[in-house]
C-alpha cells in the first residue's frame, strides 16, 4: 500500500530475534513507503540520521505524552509541513524497551512528538497487552493512518489491509496451538482475551489482599 508518509520502524533487538508474531515486520511488508532498522541506540545509525538531517523531511516520533501533538484532533496541520515529507518514527518494543531506546538516542528525543487517540481496543488474541490502550505495532500504524487521513496529512486507501493481515496471522497461530500433532508449539490452546484479563484481575486482587492481611492470616 502506498502512502505519502514515510514510516520508519525502529525495532528492539529482542523483538527482532525472539518475537514470533513480529507485527513490526508484517507492517513493514504492507507499506511500500517504509523501512525497518534494528538496534538500541540510533544516534550512530547512518540511515536514521540521514532521514533526520534531510531538510526535505519533517520528522516526528510517535510517542504519547503531554508534549505530543494529537493527530486525531488535528493538532498538526498540513500547512505546517511546508511541502516537506512527513517521516514518522515508531519504536517497536515493549514500553520498557521503548523508554530505554529513547533514552539512548538523544537525536530521537529532540524530534517533535505525535500521538493518536485509538478508535478501538487492541484486537490481539494471542498476546496479553499490559494495560488498556496498548496496541501492537501493526494496530498502532493502522490507527496512525486513520489519524493522518483525518488531519489531511495522508490518505488511507485500504483500511482493511493491515487488520486483515493481523487477523490471518493470529488465525494461523491459533490453528497451530490447537493442533495436537504439533509437538512443542504450545501445551494448550489460547484462551480468550477477556478470560485472561479477568484472571489477571483476580490474581492482582489476591495479591493485594495478601499484602493487606494481618500476619496471623498470612502465616508469617
Amino acid at each position: 500500500m502506498e502512502t505519502r508518509t514515510r514510516f520508519v520502524f525502529l525495532m528492539h533487538p529482542k523483538e527482532f530475534k525472539q518475537e514470533k508474531a513480529a507485527t513490526g515486520r508484517l507492517t513493514r511488508l504492507c507499506l511500500a513507503n517504509s523501512e525497518l532498522h534494528m538496534g538500541m541506540s540510533f544516534d550512530d545509525d547512518a540511515a536514521v540520521q540521514a532521514l533526520i538531517a534531510d531538510p526535505a523531511n519533517w520528522c516526528a516520533l510517535v510517542y504519547p505524552g503531554r508534549e505530543a501533538r494529537n493527530l486525531s484532533t488535528g493538532e498538526l496541520r498540513p500547512e505546517e509541513l511546508r511541502g516537506r515529507r512527513l517521516v514518522v518514527f515508531l519504536l517497536d518494543a515493549t514500553w520498557a524497551g521503548a523508554r530505554k531506546m529513547l533514552r539512548l538516542s538523544p537525536s530521537l528525543q529532540g524530534l517533535p512528538r505525535v500521538m493518536f487517540t485509538p478508535t478501538a481496543p487492541s484486537r490481539y488474541v494471542i498476546k496479553q497487552q499490559p494495560q488498556e490502550g496498548c496496541l501492537s505495532t501493526l494496530e498502532a500504524t493502522h490507527e496512525l493512518l486513520l489519524a493522518l487521513e483525518r488531519s489531511g496529512l495522508d490518505a488511507y486507501p485500504d483500511k482493511g489491509q493491515l487488520l486483515d493481515v493481523f487477523q490471518r496471522m493470529q488465525d494461523y497461530q491459533l490453528k497451530c496451538a490447537a493442533d495436537p500433532d504439533r509437538p512443542g508449539y504450545r501445551r494448550r490452546a489460547y484462551s480468550l482475551p477477556e478470560a485472561r484479563t479477568a484472571a489477571r484481575g483476580r490474581s492482582g486482587e489476591r495479591r493485594q489482599n495478601y499484602l493487606k492481611a494481618p500476619l496471623s492470616e498470612t502465616g508469617e
